[in-house]
């Protein structure tokens, strides 16, 4: 016989939902055919049929079996949500939380396992179904349970005690450790303001050296620098006396020189006419001046 891996227990319980489903699957398909079978008592009184009446009927059976197929579904989705809820109920009365997994609703592995199940089960035997497949629904929580509930919940109440003790000792050893921790931050606190003062001093004592050697070194650097610009600024001037001589050489030289040249010669000659010229001309000019 084919086994969904379940105890027995709970595999009669799933025996008995298929059970159920079974006989409203066969209600469902003799209400179709009760659907059908009305069509042909009701229509199909001719011999021949237009195609509009053809059709009119077919529209009319498929709006009959499609309201009874979707009453008949909904009516299973429901019954599946009510069951679920019983399991829930129980699960919630043990503080269980249970877990779906809506994509294996669809594992086709797992539908022909389940296919099989029934089949084993309903179609390959006759035997009558046991006191035990027929309980109409999940057996409730009885006295046992509460009193291993009650049980339960004692110990851990009995538990929850000694960790509270344990909690409380723990809480004083541990508010003893943060006191000497305190304890210990402050001295240590102290022995490093103690060091740190000596280290600060110590390293005043290194900034006022090196201080005194970048300003020794650079009072060194100036004196150098100043004796460098003195000897090159008496250089500087010696060279601008020698080129102040030789530029005076040179225009004393060019002015010679242009005074040897034809054409200074020429120049001073027409300027010499020229100042003649002029001269003869304010001689002349002077006779027409009136006399005072």
């Amino acid at each position: 016989m084919a086994e969904l891996g379940l105890n027995e227990h709970h595999q009669n319980e799933v025996i008995n939902y298929m059970r159920f489903a079974r006989f409203k699957r066969g209600l469902c398909l003799k209400t179709v055919d009760s659907c059908f079978q009305d069509l042909k008592d009701s229509r199909l009184v001719e011999e021949t049929f237009t195609v509009d009446e053809v059709i009119d009927m077919l529209d009319g059976l498929r709006t009959v079996v499609h309201s009874e197929v979707e009453s008949e579904l909904i009516n299973t989705t429901y019954t599946n949500v009510l069951l679920l809820r019983q399991l829930f109920s129980q699960a919630e009365k043990w503080y269980l939380k249970l877990q779906t997994d809506v994509s294996e609703l669809e594992n086709r592995e797992l539908l022909e396992q389940v296919a099989e199940f029934e089949k084993s089960e309903f179609t390959s035997s006759n035997k009558k179904p046991s006191a035990d497949l027929i309980k109409p629904k999940l057996a409730p929580l009885n006295e046992g349970g509460s009193e291993l509930l009650n049980k339960t919940v004692a110990c851990l109440q009995e538990e929850n005690e000694k960790l509270k003790t344990r909690l409380k000792t723990i809480e004083t050893q541990a508010t003893a450790a943060l006191d000497e921790k305190s304890k210990l931050e402050k001295s240590l606190k102290d022995l490093q303001m103690i060091q740190g003062d000596q280290k600060d001093i110590t390293e005043l004592e290194n900034k006022v050296a090196a201080l005194k050697c970048q300003f020794e070194k650079t009072l060194n650097d100036s004196t150098a620098n100043q004796k460098f610009l003195e000897e090159n600024l008496v250089t500087t001037k010696h060279d601008l006396l020698k080129l102040q001589d030789q530029l005076s050489t040179a225009e004393k030289e060019l002015e010679k020189k242009f005074q040897q040249t034809s054409a200074y010669r020429n120049m001073k000659e027409i300027l010499t006419k020229k100042n003649e010229q002029i001269k003869d001309l304010r001689k002349k000019l002077s006779k027409y001046e009136p006399e005072d």
